[in-house]
């Protein structure tokens, strides 16, 4: 075993110095990032100078690397974009139903509005008709006076009267269908009275309800009394 010369125990004991100032350095650093709380006292000594920068290292070491910090803040930002995504998707999904919902909707009461304007149209047609018979006179008074029996008492009347001829005239001055006296009563009902078939029924319906009733009423005292 060599004896160490005085220049060779020197460099051995400056690097144990060294040595062992780095391990106290290193534990140092330790205590101060995971022992040292803010408020607390070491060993009698008020360590309040040191809490900022334990408090820094402190959450630094909580929040990760700056790549973990950056991965965190894309996978927050994607899943809000992919919340906005779905939210918008939603709002236009339900805007384009309502959309759809109205113009079935819009449809619906074009129909019913164009079934009501034909019905309308129909029911106006209708009584045009009733308004405006025509044909021979006998079919003109069953136009008008819509209940076969009551036409048919009417129609016996007319037959014996004048036998449905609208110039039918009569010395009394009687006249037309239902042999008026004077003729120019029926002007009550027209002016057209001497040549109009509708007029002149017209005018005799009038004349047997206020009197008899009916047409019918009238055939019964016609009947009776061989005039009316």
């Amino acid at each position: 075993m060599s004896v160490p010369t005085p220049e060779r125990h020197g460099r051995l004991s400056r690097l144990h110095k060294i040595s062992a100032a780095t391990g106290a350095a290193a534990v140092g650093v330790t205590a101060i990032a995971f022992s040292v709380v803010p408020g607390q006292k070491d060993s009698g000594n008020d360590t309040a100078g040191s809490e900022p920068a334990a408090q820094a290292i402190a959450l630094q070491t909580a929040a990760g690397s700056p790549a973990a910090q950056k991965a965190g803040i894309d996978a927050q930002t994607t899943a809000a974009d992919g919340r906005a995504r779905a939210s918008a998707e939603k709002e236009a999904r339900e805007k384009a139903e309502a959309r759809a919902k109205a113009r079935l909707e819009a449809a619906e009461q074009a129909k019913k509005a164009e079934r009501e304007r034909q019905r309308k149209q129909a029911a106006s047609r209708s009584a045009e008709r009733a308004a405006s018979p025509s044909g021979s006179p006998k079919q003109i008074a069953r136009q008008i006076i819509g209940s076969e029996k009551q036409f048919q008492c009417f129609s016996n009347i007319v037959e014996r009267e004048s036998g449905w001829d609208v110039h039918a005239q009569n010395p009394s001055g009687a006249y037309g269908l239902v042999q008026a006296l004077p003729g120019s009563k029926m002007a009550s009902a027209g002016p057209d009275w001497r040549n109009s078939a509708t007029t002149q029924i017209k005018w005799g319906l009038g004349y047997m309800k206020d009197r008899y009733g009916s047409p019918c009423g009238a055939w019964s005292f016609w009947q009776a009394n061989n005039w009316y």
